[in-house]
């Protein structure tokens, strides 16, 4: 398919083929929940801890005799139960990430990306390359294209741009190498650079089904 260019303005500047089965593919829903949640649970620090009987400092003599008190039977001051005394079955330091087939991560980011294209959210842009950070000139540049908040997606050596929208809450600049599924789904609308569209596709580029794949498939 064909798309425009667009310049900061928004206005079209040229036109560029880009590949159907990345930005125009079928959109399966049921792969974000899946890919979202290895995202965010990869994220997790998973250093939440809490003190056991075995890390409470403090003695470990008995508070007072075994009978004859009327109380409950303690052994030390440590234990579960006491005031400053251990936790039981709290959490302890794990590691929460785990892995996906990569088939399903880049299925998911296709379908992303083409329910972007889908919805008109989808922008490609040539030529926003600031000589220096400036967050005035990014926010006029992002009320061109409307949408509450935005996901910018260039070059890596795009430092100034990077800088320009960093302390923007309502947009997010990332390298074309670190493009996901739950920031494109956290965004209204996708801009992406017209530099960074081949290595986008020829990281997602679906192949061709072969001949026999297209029997199986008419036979199925």
């Amino acid at each position: 398919m064909r798309i425009n260019v667009v310049d900061t303005s928004n206005k079209p500047v040229g036109q560029m083929d880009i590949d159907d089965s990345v930005f125009a593919g079928p959109v399966k829903s049921a792969l974000f929940y899946d890919v979202v949640k290895m995202q965010l649970a990869n994220r997790r620090r998973g250093t939440a801890k809490v003190k056991r009987v075995t890390d409470v400092r403090g003695t470990g003599k008995k508070p007072y005799k075994q009978k004859g008190t009327g109380r409950a039977r303690h052994g030390t001051m440590r234990q579960v139960g006491m005031v400053k005394g251990g936790v039981a079955h709290g959490p302890a330091p794990r590691d929460h990430s785990y892995s996906m087939p990569k088939k399903m991560i880049d299925g998911a980011l296709r379908s992303a990306i083409s329910l972007r294209t889908g919805e008109k959210a989808m922008f490609v842009y040539s030529g926003w390359a600031p000589k220096g950070p400036k967050t005035k000139d990014a926010v006029k540049v992002l009320g061109n294209f409307g949408g509450k908040s935005t996901l910018v997606v260039g070059d890596k050596a795009d430092l100034a741009l990077a800088r320009s929208l960093q302390n923007l809450a309502q947009a997010k600049f990332l390298p074309v190498e670190a493009i996901n599924v739950y920031d494109i789904l956290n965004h209204d609308h996708l801009l992406l650079s017209d530099k960074v569209i081949p290595a986008l596709e020829a990281r997602l580029k679906k192949a061709k089904p072969s001949r026999k794949e297209k029997e199986m498939t008419a036979s199925a």
